[in-house]
């Protein structure tokens, strides 16, 4: 599913954030990625959505060669990836249903099926009351599970979740990674990034850890 051969990563400067990555998540995985803040983490979560490209080495997902494609096979390989950034990234002056049904949107699904598969999808997730109510006036972990729908709401081969239970009590995020596991319990490949060593300890699942870029521990 996910496959990476002596990967580098260099900013400018010649500063590394990843050096010589190799490893490989299979299908329906559940895997996550730990390290301390600057191990390297988001910027490996970004080289599998594609939002950056190794500087070195090989980057395969779903079979693709991510240095090979285009900017048309790239948008269309990111269908198939659900993203929870750490920030959220929801549009404060959309409604929530806006929110979700924006990444329903850019794949040109019906104006009928999008409106279906959001409220479902935030049904799901416990904010079909929410509907439409504005990001700023949700709380903190009401944001988080909309910035989930929108993730799911394509039903992604993979999803990729950066620190998503960051500055958020034991009770909402125990119903974050609820809502993680019954995504890869339907098959979706499920990748988060975490420096929360309770969420790690409580978790059966492989941990891949990064310190200073290279992989310590698989």
């Amino acid at each position: 599913m996910i496959q990476l051969f002596h990967v580098y990563k260099t900013f400018s400067g010649d500063q590394q954030a990843l050096v010589d990555i190799t490893m490989e998540i299979e299908k329906g995985e559940f895997v996550y990625l730990a390290g301390a803040s600057g191990a390297g983490k988001s910027t490996l979560l970004k080289l599998m959505f594609c939002a950056l490209r190794p500087t070195r080495g090989q980057l395969l997902v779903n079979g693709r060669n991510v240095a090979r494609l285009g900017t048309k096979a790239i948008a269309y390989l990111r269908r198939n990836i659900g993203v929870v950034f750490q920030d959220f990234k929801l549009l404060p002056r959309l409604t929530v249903e806006e929110n979700v049904a924006i990444a329903r949107e850019i794949t040109g699904a019906p104006r009928r099926d999008i409106r279906r598969q959001t409220y479902s999808i935030l049904k799901e997730v416990g904010l079909a009351h929410k509907l439409h109510q504005l990001p700023p006036r949700l709380s903190g972990g009401e944001q988080q599970r909309v910035a989930i729908a929108r993730a799911l709401v394509n039903e992604p081969q993979i999803l990729l979740a950066d620190e998503p239970t960051g500055n958020l009590d034991e009770e909402r995020s125990a119903e974050i990674m609820g809502l993680l596991e019954q995504a890869n319990n339907r098959g979706t490949t499920v990748v988060v990034a975490t420096h929360d060593r309770n969420l790690l300890e409580s978790a059966n699942r492989r941990v891949i850890t990064l310190e200073d870029g290279r992989v310590a521990e698989r």
